[in-house]
Formats: C-alpha cells, sequence, structure tokens
C-alpha cells in the first residue's frame, strides 16, 4: 500500500546510490545496522544520520541531515512514527530525492507531505528485503 513495485524498483535502482540512514549507530544489535551493510553490498555508500555523529560500516556519521556537506539521495528513516515525519520534511529541505520509512514506521501525513513535495517515498518496507528481489 505504501510502496508500489515501481517506486520501490525507481528508488533501489534509479534515484542514485548516497543513501543517509536516520538511527544508524554503531549498535549491531539494531535493526539499521544490519540493513545499512546489505545496502553496502548491493553498491550504497551509506551514510550514518545519529545524534552520536559515529563511523558505522567505514563512513563517518553526522548528528542531523542538514550536517550532512553532500547531497543524498534516499533517506533511509530508523526513528519512531512519530518522529519520522520530521525527518521526512528534512529530507524535503535538504534535496534529497526519496524517503524510505522501514518497517514498523508509519506515518500518513508525513507520506502525503513528502509525495507532494515531489520525492518517491516507500513507508512500512525494508530495503534489505526489496533489493536482492531486483
Amino acid at each position: 500500500m505504501y510502496g508500489d513495485p515501481a517506486t520501490i524498483r525507481k528508488i533501489l535502482t534509479e534515484l542514485g546510490d548516497t543513501w543517509a540512514v536516520v538511527g544508524l549507530s554503531n549498535n549491531r544489535d539494531r535493526a539499521a545496522y544490519g540493513v545499512a551493510r546489505v545496502l553496502q553490498q548491493f553498491g550504497k555508500r551509506v551514510i550514518p544520520v545519529h545524534p552520536k555523529a559515529e563511523t558505522v560500516h567505514g563512513e563517518p556519521g553526522y548528528a542531523s541531515l542538514e550536517a550532512i556537506p553532500f547531497k543524498v539521495d534516499v533517506v533511509d528513516v530508523f526513528v519512531n512514527s512519530e518522529l519520522a515525519g520530521p525527518v521526512a520534511d528534512q529530507a524535503v529541505a535538504v534535496g534529497a530525492d526519496a524517503v524510505w520509512f522501514q518497517l514498523g514506521v508509519v506515518n500518513e501525513a508525513a507520506y502525503e507531505r513528502t509525495r507532494k513535495a515531489g520525492l518517491s517515498m516507500v513507508m512500512d518496507r525494508c530495503p534489505a528485503i526489496e533489493i536482492p528481489a531486483l
């Protein structure tokens, strides 16, 4: 419902390979850590975005999307649904091409705002599950 196959394919294959992963830290027990590794294995550059701004999987981290000094193509969101809306708004503000809300992250108002702003968006799906199928 929140990610038709054409949009999923477009985000994963056409919109660029620089992904900011919001919520990514060095905590190996968190889903973001494993998903980021899979994205890297499929050729994506994964930029950690977390208040700790840790280096993860060899990439330096940033405390916010606004702090990243280069363009990101996709913003992958691993925060709770209430916090996801402001992250989507920040993705629009920094000029990302797409937003991806992870499994369990659902914010319909943010979904509508983001799509209305012209970005591709997927919600309540996981790119690490989708990308191997392509």
